[in-house]
């Protein structure tokens, strides 16, 4: 793959543009598998590569520039806004709304936020797109202030963009370094995003995480369900840091129960909509993954844990004094992954798959199935 922004020294998010991808994947796999030295008999599938392009179902675009010819992008060394609306990592169905937005922003006069002067309203405008083609637009703002401008033109919106079909405004007064605030505000009647992935179909709230390749989120949880199912039983099957319930939906079946435990109220909140539209033993429940698992009083046979960065922590050694056979761990972060396992010895990683999510940087996730040894 070859990109512009790149080659001009505009954007260098990514670190491998224009390496050979087959090159790419092979270098992961191999770093990967070097931190598992310590395991010789562990089996290692064949690693899922990503398409090299428009793979990414989401944009979070830095708003610059001014209202009459706003950027919408990444901030430059400067602070100023870059436009990098023809990047090429986005879905083509994520990429066409982009430039409906920045008329849109010229429309409703949506100031862009100037980082250095600390005037202007809008920050981010932040957009996903389900397998449909449908999207979710979220306007992450300053103040409230610009909110009677984006309902007064929204329906031009809509019809510049009709597969819009969640329009928020999100509220970010704290000048930080992160994408989004706590304050989501719902300018359409729709209020999630369905995603056709798995045995139900997933409802995506906008503050609600979903990892960014959803063919590569496909892979994760397919190959998920493919151990499970050739595992005899498992009754009872939890899924830690369930987001908004692909691996738990994944993993369901009519000789499981399953539960889902997840600290974001949004994403709940969405599982639970797509438990209501589904025929599977499936619940959910709002908590930290370490403090609803002491709490419970039915005990997993298997258990699914897909952390952040930093891993699991404490809940390692929960794990391993519980009574579970197995646990399916996937993870954006390899060395914190082995750094877990150091904490579980009685437990050991028979296989192991590395998912090329964020093709063109030195990004991977890996997933690896444990299974006690004593």
């Amino acid at each position: 793959m070859r990109c512009s922004y790149f080659d001009a020294g505009v954007c260098l998010s990514c670190t491998l543009m224009g390496s050979d991808y087959s090159v790419q994947l092979a270098q992961k796999n191999a770093r990967v598998a070097k931190l598992f030295s310590d395991f010789p008999t562990l089996r290692w599938l064949p690693p899922m590569a990503s398409a090299e392009s428009h793979f990414r179902n989401k944009a979070k675009l830095v708003v610059g520039g001014t209202v009459s010819a706003p950027t919408l992008g990444i901030l430059g060394p400067s602070g100023r806004g870059v436009d990098l609306q023809e990047c090429g990592l986005y879905e083509p169905a994520l990429a066409v709304s982009f430039e409906p937005l920045a008329r849109f922003i010229t429309r409703a006069t949506l100031p862009p936020f100037d980082v250095a002067t600390g005037r202007g309203e809008l920050k981010n405008i932040i957009v996903t797109v389900s397998p449909a083609g449908a999207l979710m637009v979220r306007f992450v703002l300053r103040s409230s202030e610009s909110i009677v401008r984006i309902r007064k033109h929204l329906t031009w919106l809509l019809d510049a963009l009709p597969q819009a079909v969640v329009v928020t405004a999100n509220l970010l007064p704290e000048r930080k370094a992160v994408p989004e605030g706590a304050t989501e505000i719902v300018l359409t009647e729709a209020q999630h995003l369905p995603m056709r992935l798995t045995k139900a179909t997933l409802n995506l709230r906008p503050q609600s995480f979903f990892q960014t390749n959803t063919a590569i989120a496909q892979g994760l949880y397919d190959q998920a369900a493919a151990w499970v199912a050739s595992m005899e039983g498992p009754l009872h099957l939890w899924d830690l840091y369930c987001g908004v319930g692909g691996f738990a939906f994944s993993c369901a079946g009519p000789d499981r129960s399953v539960l889902g435990v997840e600290i974001s109220e949004q994403a709940i909140a969405s599982a639970q909509t797509s438990v209501a539209d589904s025929n599977l033993d499936v619940r959910f429940l709002v908590g930290d993954a370490l403090t609803a698992a002491s709490h419970e009083e039915a005990d997993p046979d298997l258990v699914i844990v897909n952390p952040p960065r930093r891993g699991i922590g404490d809940l390692a050694d929960w794990l391993d004094r519980s009574p579970a056979s197995n646990v399916i761990y996937s993870s954006c972060n390899a060395d914190s992954l082995i750094r877990d396992l150091a904490q579980m010895p009685h437990f050991t990683p028979v296989e192991a798959r590395v998912f090329d999510m964020f093709p063109q940087t030195n990004h991977a996730e890996t997933m690896v199935l444990l299974e006690r040894v004593a």
